[in-house]
């Protein structure tokens, strides 16, 4: 699976070519909504940050007027003056925030929601390249930057580049000279800005990815916990996550002092102007050439756009961390769904519809999208027929397809080439929410979420009674539900990690029966069933098949034995089909599969097939 070296290396070259500017544009659908609050606030904070312009102005009013003529109504009034001004610059930026918090919050929670929405329709190839951490992150860590990003940064850098613009003007026009000495640091400023921009951009985007790498250690961890502590690997799992820390910590310390450098210098280089003009301007109020008010009233006015050239350095930092998060966003965003319903890939051809033809598969290839070209192909021109209420079993070696080729049923991967339809029609001319209806699976896996008993259940069928809920509890002999604290409404906890392995495989297999489907995908449903209640299960099983039509991986005697016919699959290809009886008379690999030999310590298949078959009858008896 991808890390942060391996899903985003290819973006780190990205980042060098790539606008700051054009990737948070990619924001603007979200932000259009609530932008005349952005903009109100843009605004309400550019008149609130120039309203501290036009305090050094009152101040030479006061030095130039009422101080130097010692009129103290004059003072008291200038103070006054002073005051109203901070109080309504207070409030009008206090306003600016209660104008943004409200919108901004529901702009990432459109981002977020979107994010999940995508995530639902993205393909499983796609999931089973990507680490959850990198998708968590994203969608957790990233979205929140943005908000804040939004929130104060993307005004900020308006606001004080305005006040920066009409401040410069106020100077030049007290006392230009002095204006010009202060002006005198810009060109030096933009080629550091400029160099700091590029190389805070890489940073920022390794940091943001090693954050994912390391959520996906904490995940994994706390769901694989058992297994940590079963094999008393809790020091080599604190040592993998000391080490990702420690190359994280690493990484910030870089982002810490390219920020502590570009501020150092933007600090700096203005305040040696700024020293450089009150000597000058000292020296032109000594000659006569300058009014010591206007000479407060530049310095004071220089000294107020401090802090608006001081946090370029860290509005350039946050813009920069902020662009990589919507490119990581957008990452994800970008990577095409599956493929619309209305759309037949090409090669396809038309639905044949109507009548009972049962699940078919014509010349069905299979290749993993991410597999190099001219890759042996996984499945290879199967070709099976699972009759109209039939119940088809599929048996194979490790390795051979059988998984692969029942995830294809349900749509869950997409067929390279070939087709399979249900009853005569092309699963890939079908919205998927019907076929989805029409097929239920139950896979190998049984992964249950955190939810009560009966919301897992209902999972197969949103619509099912409490009548269709117990009868589906029943025929996967889960009765062990009434013991819990709340029956079918008990919490099983996350990943269902609160029952056994054979109580979560009963809960899965009475999900895909709820809902009476059409058609019945199982991929070895009672691998995690001791003997007497795997028997138990088979019996209530053999009446929901006698409704339906099924294809059921096996890998024990006693489930083929649910099937009315047996498909041998090998190598990605179908190369036997027939009854249980039949392939174990006639086929020698379906003899050593079934008789449970070892490969390395039995016979191979081709050998001694028919002592496999007398030992595998024999057991059967």
């Amino acid at each position: 699976m991808p890390t942060s070296e391996d899903v985003s290396t290819k973006d780190h070259s990205a980042v060098r070519n790539r606008s700051a500017v054009r990737s948070l544009l990619r924001l603007w659908p979200y932000v259009r909504p609530v932008r005349v609050r952005l903009f109100s606030a843009a605004l309400v904070a550019v008149v609130a940050s120039c309203l501290g312009l036009v305090i050094p102005l009152v101040l030479k009013w006061m030095v130039d007027g009422p101080i130097a003529d010692g009129d103290k109504g004059g003072i008291w009034l200038g103070a006054l003056y002073l005051l109203l001004l901070g109080i309504f610059e207070a409030g009008l930026f206090g306003f600016r925030r209660w104008l943004v918090a409200r919108p901004l919050a529901g702009v990432e929670a459109a981002m977020r929601a979107d994010l999940y929405r995508h995530l639902q329709r993205l393909p499983i190839a796609f999931h089973d390249r990507w680490p959850s951490g990198q998708l968590l992150s994203r969608g957790t860590t990233d979205l929140m930057l943005l908000r804040m990003f939004l929130a104060f940064p993307l005004t900020f850098l308006l606001v004080n580049g305005t006040t920066i613009l009409v401040g410069f003007l106020i100077l030049l026009m007290q006392e230009w000279t002095l204006g010009l000495v202060l002006l005198a640091p810009v060109v030096p400023l933009v080629i550091l800005c400029s160099v700091f921009e590029a190389k805070y951009s890489l940073v920022a985007r390794t940091a943001q990815d090693q954050v994912g790498d390391l959520t996906t250690v904490v995940e994994e961890s706390v769901l694989g916990i058992r297994i940590v502590k079963g094999f008393g690997r809790h020091r080599s799992q604190a040592l993998a996550f000391r080490a990702l820390a420690q190359r994280l910590r690493g990484t910030e310390l870089g982002k810490a002092r390219l920020l502590a450098g570009i501020w150092a210098l933007i600090m700096v280089i203005p305040e040696v102007a700024i020293g450089a003009a009150l000597v000058l301007g000292t020296v032109q109020v000594a000659d006569g050439h300058l009014s010591t008010g206007t000479l407060v009233a530049f310095l004071s006015t220089a000294l107020a756009l401090r802090w608006p050239v001081e946090s370029i350095g860290f509005l350039l930092a946050m813009s920069q961390e902020s662009a990589t998060a919507t490119e990581r966003y957008f990452e994800v965003m970008d990577t095409k769904e599956e493929t619309a319903d209305t759309e037949a890939p090409a090669g396809k051809g038309a639905a044949t519809g109507g009548g009972s033809d049962g699940l078919r598969f014509e010349g069905v290839s299979f290749r993993y999208p991410d597999a190099k070209a001219g890759s042996v192909p996984v499945l290879a021109e199967v070709d099976l027929h699972i009759r109209s209420g039939e119940t088809m079993a599929l048996v194979g070696a490790t390795g051979s397809g059988k998984t692969t080729l029942t995830a294809l049923v349900p749509r869950l991967h997409e067929v390279t080439d070939g087709r399979i339809t249900l009853d005569g029609e092309d699963i890939t001319l079908m919205p998927r929410q019907r076929l989805r209806e029409l097929v239920s699976v139950a896979f190998e896996e049984p992964t249950l979420f955190s939810a009560t008993v009966g919301e897992n259940v209902r999972m197969g069928a949103e619509s099912a009674d409490d009548a269709a809920l117990l009868r589906a509890l029943d025929v996967a002999q889960a009765d062990f539900v009434q013991d819990l604290p709340r029956g079918v409404h008990t919490e099983v906890g996350e990943q269902g990690l609160s029952l056994s392995g054979g109580q979560r495989q009963r809960l899965a297999l009475a999900r895909a029966v709820v809902g009476r489907p059409r058609f019945l995908v199982l991929d070895d449903p009672l691998s995690a069933l001791d003997v007497h209640t795997e028997a138990l299960v088979e019996a209530a099983l053999r009446r929901v098949l006698e409704e339906t039509t099924a294809l059921v991986v096996a890998h024990r005697p006693s489930t083929v034995m649910l099937a009315d016919r047996v498909a041998l699959i090998s190598n990605g290809r179908i190369t036997a089909v027939g009854t249980h009886q039949e392939l174990l008379r006639s086929n020698a690999e379906y003899a050593w599969l079934m008789s449970g030999a070892d490969a390395e310590g039995e016979a191979a298949p081709g050998a001694g097939s028919d002592t496999g078959a007398e030992a595998v009858e024999g057991s059967m008896r």
